[in-house]
């Protein structure tokens, strides 16, 4: 067990060595007020480094209360255990005096912890938890904390957050040439800079990888005592380069020499739980159906699938298409699928029982078989989901086009992506 002395001594030197990465307001920062006046334990889970900790740390800031905290990233704690939680209450109040608002980063790492933040919870302490890993902590929440706490998912800066680290003027209501120029030139940084706060400070790939290898050992194989790596690996590299492509388990099992697709399977939970990849589910009101149907894969940041995958060109639609999938989960969070009939359509949103939005991604519309095929697809997906509208989002065209079939008219919303990022 740790002692008082140990833990007051790495307390005061987290307290000092604690830093903001910067000042970017944080899309999540004003849904997580608003749970500061409440009674409910907060939890922000996101990959790491995506800034879940700044995020609390400006929190923070605004509380009367700020003092009982600890991340449990410190390699210090590595044999922290449940029964040392109350020896580090002992600690905080020796060296502050009482408070009731706790603040742990990273909690899921100590076995049990769930069953502390119970305790505390019960006898009034404000809670904020930060932690990487979704199954981990969504199945131990549920287990002891059913209606005591709220989660926040955050992940990577969003192209506006990015334009604000850069320090870029974006104005969407000046609609120059000028200024369409300049927004198509910060979304090409962007794909390759990607949206990791400390790499954009230090764009160095090395800091990518070590990240990438931090969570393939500590947060999957480490944790899941997988015995042998260079599988799931080889499935990373895969992943990413083919993001925005559909596959299958079974498909992918023979493509590494897996004897199974079942193992694909669990080794794909893995890397959602940890935020790195996200299965998109192709679109069925039979639930069967969707589970064996083709999946697309998509990346958390498009400068990890630069740097982890293989490319031979610049591949820039797909990019384009994981940066909205990822803009699209910041927003609908669970309800996006694709559609795919006699044609495809790449996003669809469901609100409810009701599809009530259909989106095409694509570089360009100039050529006309792209143009054919986006529409084609756009088209069969709103008359599938009996939709009037639907959109395509391109890198700089904007426009808006009628199409008449069978007596509907249907309208096609054409509009560069970044407007509809910074919307």
């Amino acid at each position: 067990m740790f002692n008082s002395i140990d833990l007051k001594q790495l307390i005061l030197e987290q307290k000092e060595e604690r830093r903001l990465m910067g000042n970017v307001p944080r899309q999540q920062f004003v849904k997580m007020q608003e749970f500061t006046q409440s009674r409910f334990v907060v939890i922000v889970m996101g990959i790491r480094r995506c800034g879940k900790s700044t995020l609390m740390q400006q929190i923070r800031d605004l509380q009367p209360e700020q003092d009982f905290c600890l991340s449990f990233e410190d390699e210090r704690l590595v044999s922290f255990t449940l029964d040392d939680f109350q020896i580090l209450l002992e600690t905080f109040i020796e060296l502050f005096g009482e408070q009731k608002t706790l603040y742990f980063d990273e909690i899921q790492n100590i076995v049990g912890w769930e069953l502390f933040i119970r305790r505390m919870h019960d006898y009034g302490y404000k809670i904020y938890i930060t932690g990487s890993n979704a199954n981990l902590l969504s199945r131990e929440l549920g287990t002891h904390l059913t209606g005591r706490y709220v989660t926040l998912e955050l992940y990577p800066y969003a192209f506006a957050e990015y334009c604000i680290a850069r320090q870029h003027p974006v104005d969407i209501t000046r609609k120059t040439t000028i200024q369409k120029s300049m927004h198509k030139k910060w979304l090409n940084e962007f794909q390759v800079e990607g949206g990791f706060p400390e790499y954009l400070q230090n764009p160095i790939n090395e800091y990518l990888r070590t990240l990438y290898e931090n969570i393939l050992y500590r947060d999957i194989i480490k944790r899941y005592n997988l015995p042998h790596e260079k599988p799931i690996k080889e499935l990373v590299v895969y992943l990413a380069s083919n993001i925005g492509k559909t596959v299958t388990y079974n498909s992918l099992s023979k493509t590494l020499g897996l004897s199974s697709g079942a193992t694909i399977q669990e080794y794909f939970g893995y890397l959602e739980n940890c935020y790195l990849f996200f299965i998109l589910h192709r679109y069925d009101v039979s639930l069967k159906k969707q589970m064996i149907a083709p999946k697309k894969v998509f990346i958390i940041d498009t400068a990890l699938a630069r740097v982890l995958g293989f490319r031979f060109s610049d591949d820039i639609g797909r990019f384009l298409e994981n940066i909205v999938f990822i803009e699209l989960k910041r927003r609908y969070s669970e309800n996006i699928y694709y559609h795919q009939g006699k044609y495809e359509c790449d996003f669809i949103i469901r609100e409810g029982i009701k599809i009530v939005q259909v989106i095409q991604v694509t570089q360009h519309l100039r050529d006309i078989e792209t143009k054919a095929r986006e529409y084609r697809g756009l088209l069969e997906a709103m008359q599938a989901y009996q939709l009037n509208s639907g959109i395509i989002l391109t890198e700089n065209e904007q426009g808006e086009e009628e199409i008449t079939e069978s007596g509907v008219a249907y309208t096609i919303h054409i509009m560069p992506i970044t407007q509809w990022l910074l919307m």
